[in-house]
């Protein structure tokens, strides 16, 4: 029977360091001369094998972004945004393009309701071994009301959110970098820390590789819905277009911003 469930090893998470919510707690991130395993380096962007491999059957690595504890991603120079979204990016193809793993992930949590444990700003690139996450992903929950389309990109808000509620997507072509991607990003996530109708704090962003284009899911993090949970059925709200309208009007009311 083909794995369907990752499995959690205890006996590492418990030793997991936590500085979301312990303030108290020392940033193992900004300590960068005890940092070992380095994969690459560029400048302050860090790739390295995570210390806490948790999860057993595969291969975990830690993306730090920046070396500024405090730093979020809605506020990067875009410059900045666009050579970390790069380095994310192809470090993740790449080692999808090896072969060893059933699929590869890349993704971030940020903020309390996260997942997240460690509060310095960083993604995470996984290796799995015998799962393959597109078998769990319909094209349906990456369609949705258009907000923007630009230079091949385009912003959406779901309409048949995978979890439920509110879930932003933003795709481009595989074959190169587009900035409108990282654009589009760093306005949607700031919207949602600054100007969603609900107090946010924390989100997650799931990238996806599928049909030869690279899909990244925002997802606005809340308790998660008990229907969810229990039956696995999303929920839609009925306010999606006046949402859409909301965040267009907010940031990309000019014609010729991306």
């Amino acid at each position: 029977m083909k794995n369907s469930h990752l499995h959690f090893d205890t006996s590492i998470g418990v030793k997991k360091p936590e500085s979301i919510r312990n303030k108290q707690q020392a940033c193992p991130f900004c300590a960068r001369e005890e940092l070992t395993d380095l994969i690459e380096v560029d400048g302050p962007i860090i790739l390295l094998k995570n210390k806490y491999p948790v999860l057993e059957n595969a291969y975990q690595t830690v993306l730090i972004e920046t070396d500024d504890c405090h730093g979020e991603l809605s506020t990067y120079e875009l410059p900045y945004l666009h050579k970390l979204l790069q380095f994310a990016l192809r470090n993740w193809l790449e080692l999808d393009r090896t072969g060893k793993y059933e699929s590869v992930i890349l993704f971030k949590n940020y903020g309390p309701l996260s997942g997240g444990t460690i509060a310095h700003p960083h993604m995470q690139i996984i290796g799995l071994n015998d799962i393959n996450y597109k078998e769990g992903i319909a094209e349906e929950v990456f369609e949705g009301i258009v907000i923007k389309e630009k230079n091949g990109v385009r912003l959406t808000l779901s309409t048949k959110p995978k979890v439920g509620f509110y879930e932003f997507n933003i795709d481009m072509e595989d074959s190169s970098y587009n900035e409108t991607f990282g654009v589009q990003l760093q306005k949607s996530v700031h919207y949602i820390l600054n100007n969603f109708p609900f107090k946010a704090s924390s989100y997650n962003l799931f990238f996806h590789h599928y049909n030869r284009r690279i899909y990244v899911k925002i997802v606005p993090r809340f308790v998660t819905t008990p229907l969810y949970i229990g039956y696995g059925i999303p929920q839609v709200p009925n306010n999606l277009h006046w949402m859409a309208d909301d965040i267009k009007s907010k940031y990309f009311s000019d014609s010729g911003s991306a």
